[in-house]
């Protein structure tokens, strides 16, 4: 808001000037901005870009739910695609990473975005939402050697594994 009132100064000069008087530029406000609220020009940028998400997007930011960078990448969607999407987020109980965001945001461009793209892309794994496993050290240390690596020991458990399950079809 403070950026919009920068530009919008039109002869003021106490506002939009640097310090010699001369009238400051979109990034150089954008600049004097962040600093000031101790946030980077690129920051400022992207909240102000936040500002094109419908009010249920950005409630998902707000949240803690949309991450800043895809959700930035989300605001150059018509509003009718925000809230497909929208939908998609719900029904699939997932959000889309700043890579899913991209490639939305690509399709919506060419104008091929549609539900069946966005599910396509939403139900895509992603690495970081694959199940994983975890055994605390203390329970399985004395089956191994103490400079057994955790590579050797994961090969072994899994060794393990394949015998056990061979053993009892």
């Amino acid at each position: 808001m403070k950026l919009d009132a920068m530009k919008r100064q039109g002869q003021r000069t106490d506002l939009t000037s640097n310090p010699s008087g001369r009238k400051l530029r979109g990034m150089e406000s954008a600049a004097l901005v962040g600093e000031s609220a101790g946030d980077s020009q690129v920051q400022v940028r992207r909240y102000i870009r936040l500002t094109e998400l419908t009010p249920q997007m950005l409630d998902m930011v707000d949240g803690g739910i949309l991450p800043m960078r895809p959700a930035v990448e989300l605001s150059y969607l018509p509003q009718e695609q925000q809230i497909l999407l929208q939908d998609v987020i719900e029904l699939e109980d997932r959000t889309p990473s700043h890579t899913e965001a991209v490639k939305i945001r690509t399709l919506s461009n060419e104008g091929k975005l549609d539900e069946a793209a966005i599910i396509s892309i939403m139900r895509q794994d992603k690495p970081n939402q694959k199940t994983h496993f975890k055994l605390p050290a203390e329970k399985i240390s004395r089956f191994f050697p103490a400079d057994t690596s955790a590579k050797d020991i994961e090969s072994t458990i899994i060794k393990a594994l394949e015998l056990w399950r061979s053993q009892n079809k």
